[in-house]
């Protein structure tokens, strides 16, 4: 594990997804510019190749970059990202070897599922509407609960 850290940090998020940008807001409030940068992969302007990367490849894992080049990813990413904010307490598991097997297949397994989490409210709800148009996941049918008339 990276143990010395150059400070800052560059946290590369996926600010389209809704938990990804609670936590960024949270890191944000607690967070000096001196020590915890963020960049949003999912902004128009973003060019992944730029830092070595594909767009595909940052938004399948937490990327993050010290100030002498290093990259950190996945849980790693945010380990160090929090520890930047002041929070590292609340992620200190992160750090026990062994705890890392199980934490690493959680966190493989969140970034699986994290592109069907898009229906959960955004802390920016704005972000989901542009020229009065609002992206919402589709809601489910409604189940038919009414009975056959018995024809009389």
């Amino acid at each position: 594990m990276y143990k010395n850290a150059q400070w800052p940090l560059t946290l590369y998020f996926d600010g389209a997804c809704p938990l990804c940008a609670q936590e960024i807001k949270l890191l944000r409030a607690k967070a000096s510019p001196a020590r915890l940068l963020f960049v949003d992969i999912s902004e128009d302007g973003f060019d992944a190749s730029a830092v070595g990367f594909s767009l595909e490849a940052m938004q399948s894992s937490l990327h993050a970059r010290f100030s002498d080049g290093d990259w950190v990813m996945g849980l790693d990413a945010t380990l160090w990202s929090w520890r930047a904010a002041g929070l590292g307490i609340w992620v200190t598991p992160l750090s026990w070897p062994v705890m890392r097997p199980l934490l690493n297949l959680g966190y493989r397994f969140f970034c699986r599922w994290r592109p069907h989490l898009a229906w959960l409210p955004h802390p920016d709800g704005s972000r989901r509407c542009h020229d009065l148009q609002c992206d919402i996941a589709p809601s489910k049918p409604k189940a038919d609960n009414s009975t056959p008339s018995s024809g009389q």
